[in-house]
């Protein structure tokens, strides 16, 4: 009798997302796979749920030829048609939703409210990537000379590779292959090694629309593998444009390996982010930001609330109403639907919680609650709250991506703005005041240095309208909305004669 989950009946759902007990991780319009085969694990009770084949080299030589192939056809697409295409996508993850959300919290272990609300939030930017499909443009700029046109003209790059994590497995991608698609692009996609059945499903539904619209399935290619398929990308001068999401020190060693053949990338790296709380904020909504900002996908969040800097005057309540609500937090399965905290994603999640909790004590840290593996299946860890330890102590400083928040006591708002900023992330940050003075402090130069900067709502939970990412060692890099489409693009400005004289720029004269 076969061990895997695949096969109970319990979870025969998988199958409707095309999912099988051995399951292949390439495709360029054909599946296949010759690498190593490995074994996803659930992780709120360690077991396998299914096996897939990673790439080998050869597997990734076929893909990018295929993905590069596929780009004389698909950049000849008008960009609406591409769009319409696009559409349908949207329209097949919506049917597979709810599967696809279960998928997420077996697989990755976040909770089902959280697993849906991910694949939701790859069909709004799909709903977002149509409407601009009809409308990114470059501009025309009067000319200094007569007969003379002067415009802007914006073209596809070619091959995006997209290397992603764990934690955000579908929203991720579809921050990146919605709009690199309208734009012209094509797709070579790497998920995460420890979530590999989320990227085949995903990955099946947008290959289906594809091939039921005559076009080559490589447009959307899929390499699973580890780090030595994602250094091929990194090192590999047919991928036009690489987008990485993951670890700082692991960023770090892409964006030299693209840097040294002059490629483009796009980081999305850590955040050790701050939520500060002035003294006339409004403590009700500061207990649920926070419980949500640091406990919500138990930590392992890039917008995870790390720093909960709280006025001296209002300390003592926020940390005594925080303790209490981690205390009535819903811990369980997270295919329950009224489960709130699920488990940590891997063992190595779980490693470096205990190591951050041991190393906060030495420091002079003390915990308020939490601290501690729960004695049950799975990766489960306590939500934990440090208090005590200083603004600049080195725990403090360090992203742990676990659900362990240090609490930071402050007398005056602009010590807590400057601590905001002396970390060397600088992803997303929250302030909570009515006072507007502070608000446009803190929106200002002289306030938050962060990619994303909120007021009354936590650090966490970003809308896909603006562009999504931080500064310093988060990489730089803008993904989702705004005008992070230019990512996606190269620029050409054009100068048209459209007379029959040749003035020079400058008023140059040269006869």
């Amino acid at each position: 009798m076969s061990s895997l989950l695949i096969d109970n009946p319990k979870y025969s759902w998988l199958k409707d997302l095309g999912l099988s007990s051995s399951n292949n991780g390439v495709y360029y319009g054909k599946w296949g796979g010759s690498g190593q085969e490995t074994t996803s694990y659930c992780p709120a009770n360690k077991q396998p749920i299914a096996k897939v084949t990673q790439a080998s080299p050869a597997d990734y030589e076929e893909a990018i030829q295929a993905a590069k192939e596929a780009w004389n056809v698909w950049a000849d697409v008008p960009a609406p048609q591409r769009g319409e295409i696009v559409r349908q996508m949207g329209e097949a993850l919506r049917k597979h939703k709810n599967a696809l959300g279960k998928l997420e919290a077996l697989e990755v272990g976040k909770i089902l409210a959280e697993g849906e609300g991910e694949v939701q939030e790859y069909i709004d930017i799909i709903d977002y990537a149509v409407g601009l499909s009809r409308m990114f443009a470059g501009h025309v700029f009067p000319s200094e000379r007569p007969g003379h046109l002067l415009m802007e003209q914006w073209n596809p790059l070619g091959v995006v590779g997209a290397i992603t994590a764990f934690n955000f497995p579908v929203a991720v991608y579809g921050w990146n292959s919605s709009i690199a698609l309208i734009c012209g692009n094509t797709m070579l996609w790497k998920g995460a090694p420890t979530t590999p059945l989320v990227s085949v499903a995903v990955t099946k539904i947008l290959a289906s629309v594809l091939e039921a619209n005559n076009l080559p399935g490589a447009i959307c290619s899929l390499v699973q593998g580890g780090a030595d398929i994602g250094t091929l990308m990194a090192e590999d001068t047919r991928i036009n444009l690489l987008s990485f999401t993951g670890s700082t020190p692991v960023g770090h060693k892409v964006s030299l390996m693209v840097q040294e053949r002059f490629g483009k990338f796009l980081l999305e790296l850590g955040g050790n982010n701050a939520l500060i709380v002035n003294e006339d904020a409004d403590i009700e909504m500061v207990v649920r930001s926070a419980l949500f900002a640091c406990a919500g996908t138990a930590g392992q969040r890039c917008t995870t609330t790390r720093r909960l800097m709280l006025h001296e005057k209002v300390h003592d309540e926020v940390v005594g109403r925080l303790v209490k609500a981690y205390g009535q937090l819903r811990v369980g399965d997270p295919l329950e639907a009224d489960t709130l905290y699920g488990p940590m994603h891997s063992q190595q999640g779980v490693d470096q919680y205990l190591k951050a909790v041991s190393e906060a004590k030495e420091q002079g840290g003390t915990v308020a609650c939490g601290g501690k593996v729960m004695d049950r299946p799975g990766h489960f860890v306590e939500p934990t709250i440090v208090t005590g330890l200083p603004h600049d102590a080195p725990i403090v400083h360090k992203e742990t991506f676990a659900p362990v928040v240090y609490v930071i006591k402050f007398s005056k708002l602009e010590e807590a703005m400057k601590w905001n900023n002396e970390v060397k992330q600088g992803l997303t940050s929250s302030l909570f005041t009515k006072d507007l003075t502070n608000i446009f402090k803190w929106i200002g130069p002289k306030g938050s240095d962060c990619g994303i900067v909120n007021v009354n709502i936590p650090t966490s939970g970003a809308e896909i309208g603006g562009a999504f990412g931080g500064e310093k060692h988060t990489g730089g890099g803008r993904e989702s909305g705004s005008d992070a489409w230019k990512q996606y693009m190269r620029r050409s400005t054009c100068t048209i004669n459209c007379g029959k004289e040749l003035p020079l720029a400058q008023g140059i004269k040269f006869e």
